[in-house]
């Protein structure tokens, strides 16, 4: 059977299991090192949101008495709005995180396809060059049938035309298979023009969990709900904050007049002054954050029947592709090379012509690349159950 694991020979770095390519993208990927970078903004947030009004020092000169006069203004601010605007930013720093792990989810995704891709194309490429070897190998018994007079001219040329196919086909794979590596090394952030060494098992491919735990694990990890759950959490520090707005602040003054013969010539002085919401008492921000808080609870509630059905709909693939998978392992791949097998042991003996062995060769190929693509689909079924969970499933 066709080589599954083949490890790609790379001096400059040492080899990549799976476990080792995902924790390197987590570490090096460049779009989620910038992202990380939205915790500074976030900090930032919480940092404005703490800050106290300024208070407010002036100085007067004036032709009429008082000659000169100094005053402090001080806003004070009333209802917890500090508080409020504090609770606020640090929601938005719990959004920022999620944001984050979300992100930090597709690219463990992607790089779990780019290293199961990247090991697939490697494979391809074996079994485009044992499909090779094999072509060759019916290439020289053709000739030295035709050299013994067993046969004619034309099944020399036909086995020519199927060896140059099968050198094209290993050619392509090749080519393939670098391209693969290049996806891989970009997620990983590495050299693009060194290939990344991989080490790993293409047919290892993880048994499928129970449906209801995975329903059940993707209602506390999957990526919408988490998001539509924290913004309804900050929807709601919001309207407190508003409601809190409605409390007017208060400014409170204190000071001296001086040079105001003959009556004094330093004299104190004070004030306090607030604001009636007597017409703007924040009403449209108010309603504004209740329609919010609505519409994102019937957001939430949809959301929890979409997200099992995702994960249903997922599950089922999964299921689907590793059976086929199985499938091929199990039944088509070993059955196919036993018919290629009889075709070659028929054709030595003269019972059969090159047309019949070159067709179970070619049908071999086939079977043997679409096993190949069966467990790749696998893989990558397996990584969209993940990421549609929210969580690792092995």
């Amino acid at each position: 059977m066709v080589l599954l694991c083949p490890v790609i020979a790379a001096a400059q770095q040492p080899a990549l299991d799976l476990k080792a390519a995902l924790a390197t993208a987590e570490s090096n990927n460049l779009e989620l090192r910038a992202a990380r970078q939205q915790r500074a903004l976030a900090i930032a947030g919480i940092t404005t949101a703490g800050q106290l009004p300024n208070p407010t020092v002036s100085f007067t000169a004036a032709r009429d008495t008082p000659h000169e006069g100094i005053s402090l203004d001080l806003p004070l601010e009333l209802g917890g709005k500090r508080a409020k605007r504090l609770a606020v930013a640090r929601e938005e720093q719990r959004s920022v995180e999620i944001d984050l792990a979300v992100l930090a989810r597709n690219i463990r995704r992607r790089a779990r396809e780019a290293f199961f891709r990247a090991l697939s194309a490697g494979a391809q490429t074996e079994q485009s060059k044992a499909a090779l070897g094999l072509v060759t190998r019916t290439r020289d018994l053709v000739e030295q049938r035709y050299e013994a007079g067993g046969i004619a001219q034309l099944e020399v040329i036909q086995a020519d035309v199927e060896l140059a196919r099968a050198t094209a086909d290993h050619e392509t794979t090749a080519l393939a298979q670098r391209s693969a590596d290049v996806l891989l090394a970009g997620l990983l952030n590495r050299r693009l023009d060194l290939p990344v060494a991989t080490a790993g098992r293409l047919d290892e491919v993880p048994p499928a969990p129970l449906l209801d735990a995975v329903t059940a694990q993707a209602l506390q990890s999957n990526a919408d709900l988490l998001k539509s759950t924290q913004d309804l959490k900050t929807e709601e520090r919001r309207l407190a904050l508003a409601k809190a707005q409605r409390i007017p602040n208060l400014d409170l003054s204190a000071g001296a007049d001086f040079n105001s013969p003959p009556d004094f010539n330093i004299g104190g002085k004070g004030g306090i002054s607030i604001t009636l919401p007597l017409f703007y008492r924040g009403q449209g921000e108010i309603a504004l954050s209740n329609a919010r808080l609505e519409l994102l609870r019937l957001t939430l509630e949809s959301q929890r029947t979409i997200a099992s059905a995702q994960v249903a709909a997922a599950y089922f693939d999964y299921v689907a592709k590793l059976h086929q998978a199985e499938q091929y392992s199990q039944h088509i791949v070993p059955l196919t090379e036993k018919l290629a097998l009889m075709a070659e042991d028929s054709y030595r003996s003269g019972k059969t012509n090159l047309l019949t062995l070159i067709d179970a060769q070619r049908r071999l190929n086939d079977v043997r690349k679409a096993y190949l693509d069966s467990l790749f689909a696998a893989q990558s079924a397996f990584a969209a159950l993940e990421e549609v969970v929210g969580a690792s499933l092995d």
